[in-house]
């Protein structure tokens, strides 16, 4: 792996999944995107600490937690990339601020950093976009599309071609 979250963010606490978004805002971490995610990937690569730790995750019935995916945020990490606000899904355009490959690289990069400190199998169940929890988990999400198009390779479309995809690169990292 090339890259290593500082060691202050990560708790040695027992976490199930790890979910990736886009935040449907600018390339930079906002506020609201520093309330709901734990980990935030701008456009250039820059990564930025959430307000909630990990370990807020384990349990989320105090109400402190990042609020990331409705009713799949206990035992969660919330992961997102900075990028997609104006985006339409159909027909797709990627607004004024699209995914970039640096951003997407990176959050590769976290995800597996991630996997690895936590110990969280690779499997479509653990290591999931926002846009495959419904299908694959059966919670529903009310039409949540984050992640199923990569602006930077318009070839992979669908949910589960970026998740597939997501999950052969964080296995290969690892």
């Amino acid at each position: 792996m090339k890259y290593h979250l500082p060691l202050d963010w990560l708790q040695p606490v027992r976490m199930s999944r790890i979910i990736l978004h886009w935040s449907a805002g600018g390339w930079k971490a906002s506020d609201l995107d520093k309330q709901h995610y734990h980990i935030i990937v701008e456009s250039d690569g820059n990564v930025v600490q959430g307000n909630h730790t990990i370990a807020d995750n384990v349990g989320t019935a105090d109400g402190d937690y990042a609020a990331h995916t409705k009713n799949c945020n206990t035992g969660s990490i919330g992961v997102s990339m900075a990028c997609m606000a104006g985006a339409i899904e159909s027909p797709f355009s990627a607004g004024k601020f699209p995914m970039t490959e640096t951003q997407w690289n990176r959050a590769m990069e976290v995800i597996a950093h991630l996997a690895n400190f936590y110990e969280i199998p690779v499997t479509d169940k653990t290591i999931l976009s926002h846009a495959e929890v419904q299908k694959t988990l059966g919670i529903q999400q009310n039409g949540k599309w984050d992640v199923s198009r990569l602006p930077f390779d318009p070839k992979i479309v669908g949910a589960k071609a970026c998740g597939d995809k997501m999950r052969a690169t964080v296995q290969g990292l690892l």
